[in-house]
């Protein structure tokens, strides 16, 4: 009898009336889920739903008060959970140190970059090393892992210096060198362009396809759904839904109802940004014949690019082509823009202006500021951060200042986790408190890199909003990335498009 036999309808991982024994961990009623060979899961849902909780549950993480879940992870010999269910998150890609030096000077001179720090070969060739035998199965693997992330160009970068995009793949890589059973990763999609999001869609259909390896996606956007899942469950309000095949959750989720910026909460945004400062018509940024290496290899060469006053730009490009580098330029976080011809503000770099002479005028965020930011202080703080251009909070505010950052809170919808704690909210509100961060002190220039990185669909339903209507302001000028197309504002009128320079 072959596999297909043996294991029809057999129950990989199976949880009934699950209820977990820490309060904190509670769901609004006891988990039912199974996982039945040959099937392929997305556990959808919005942003602070339950999802982390329901991986936590089906991984084991958090004992239940009755029932164990279950588990068959025939054909495979491991004989741990741990050794057959491999979980991935794209949040801390970078590890170790996150203090403001560690992310501005190490992320953007490698002069100061420690010798020991390893690079990708090192990361790599280690996760090879422990994920099994150096077999020809095993070389194949990791040859196929190599050519479709196009890693051969990345072996003797430091993994600190790779783009976001880049450094899911190195994540992708260690993960899948393990050949795990079942294989969890929380939402695989984000910070990859849209070439590399299609070839990862594929390697995951080959994997299903040649190997006895089942996957749970853990989404919180229907368009990232891919074709080869099978089955849906959706989480919502702490409550996991019942298994629907894809096509019964597209048939019941075809008219979503998207939140609606409030006439009350426009007012209230056009308070806050000042609607009534007059504008300076000028040259926000010019950058004239702008190149940046590391090593012999070119980041940027010869770029030239000037934006004005009430330009609304949209940066784009592939993974590893420059974008977050030209970022930093502009925000005046990049050691080597004084080696550069640069004007920012009507100030040309070493002219003798300060970083928060420049900073003073920008809101930014990114996805290397929330690696940066591993707080454990309430997010009102996190927010307040922002009106001083600071990694933490360490000024005090006024209660004009508090009451500020209050109501930017409340236009974006979350005033009920001003006093929680950074750490303690889900992923997808932590990008929101430093989106809230990047607008509370009403900044000339919004830069914002990848701001709807991870949020589910109605909540980027509703930011577009909050930036459109922010940005019909006069005087508000914006540079945004996104590897999404429809995740950009309709107020875009100019674009940039980055490509991958070639090293010397």
């Amino acid at each position: 009898m072959d596999r297909t036999e043996i294991m029809k309808g057999r129950s990989i991982i199976k949880i009934c009336d699950g209820v977990p024994r820490m309060p904190k961990w509670q769901m609004k009623k006891p988990v039912n889920f199974e996982l039945l060979d040959g099937e392929q899961i997305v556990i959808y849902g919005e942003n602070a739903s339950g999802k982390s909780m329901l991986v936590d549950i089906i991984r084991g993480s958090h004992p239940l008060k009755m029932q164990e879940p279950s588990y068959d992870f025939y054909p495979s010999e491991k004989p741990l959970v741990s050794d057959n269910i491999c979980y991935i998150a794209f949040r801390d890609c970078y590890g170790g140190d996150n203090d403001r030096t560690y992310f501005l000077q190490q992320r953007w001179n490698q002069q100061e970059i420690d010798e020991s720090t390893p690079k990708v070969a090192n990361i790599l060739d280690e996760a090879y090393q422990l994920s099994g035998s150096d077999d020809s199965k095993h070389q194949k693997l990791r040859d196929t892992l190599y050519t479709l992330f196009d890693l051969h160009q990345l072996l003797d970068k430091y993994i600190i210096l790779l783009s976001s995009g880049e450094l899911r793949k190195v994540q992708l890589t260690k993960i899948l060198l393990k050949d795990p059973r079942v294989l969890i990763m929380d939402n695989p999609f984000i910070g990859l362009d849209i070439q590399t999001r299609e070839q990862l869609r594929e390697l995951l259909k080959q994997l299903i396809e040649q190997r006895p390896l089942q996957l749970i996606l853990v989404i919180n956007r229907q368009e990232d759904i891919p074709d080869f899942i099978t089955h849906v469950v959706e989480v919502k309000n702490k409550v996991v839904c019942n298994k629907l095949t894809l096509q019964e959750f597209k048939n019941t989720h075809s008219n979503s109802v998207y939140y609606k910026l409030s006439d009350e909460k426009r007012e209230m945004l056009f308070t806050l940004s000042n609607k009534n400062k007059e504008p300076q018509d000028q040259t926000i940024v010019k950058l004239n014949q702008v190149s940046i290496c590391y090593g012999n290899r070119i980041i940027l060469d010869k770029l030239s690019w000037t934006i004005k006053t009430n330009e609304k730009w949209a940066l784009s490009g592939r993974n590893g082509s420059g974008k977050s580098t030209l970022l930093s330029l502009i925000c005046a976080d990049n050691p080597q823009s004084y080696a550069c011809d640069i004007t920012l503000f009507g100030h040309h770099r070493g002219s003798g202006e300060s970083i928060w002479d420049i900073q003073k005028n920008i809101g930014y965020v990114s996805p290397e500021m929330h690696r940066a930011y591993q707080r454990d202080i309430p997010c009102i703080k996190i927010v307040a951060s922002g009106l001083k251009d600071s990694i933490g909070m360490y000024v005090r505010t006024t209660k004009e200042e508090e009451e500020q950052c209050r109501a930017w809170m409340s236009v974006f919808g979350l005033s009920d986790l001003e006093e929680r704690s950074f750490m303690q909210i889900s992923s997808g509100e932590q990008r929101l408190i430093l989106l809230i961060r990047a607008f509370v002190k009403a900044p000339d220039l919004l830069i914002l890199d990848e701001p709807l990185h991870g949020l589910d669909d109605k909540q980027c339903f509703y930011i577009k909003e909050i930036i459109d209507t922010y940005c019909s302001l006069p005087g508000k000028t914006l540079i945004m990335v996104s590897h999404y197309e429809n995740e950009l504002p309709s107020c875009i009128n100019n674009r940039k498009y980055l490509t991958k320079s070639i090293s010397k």
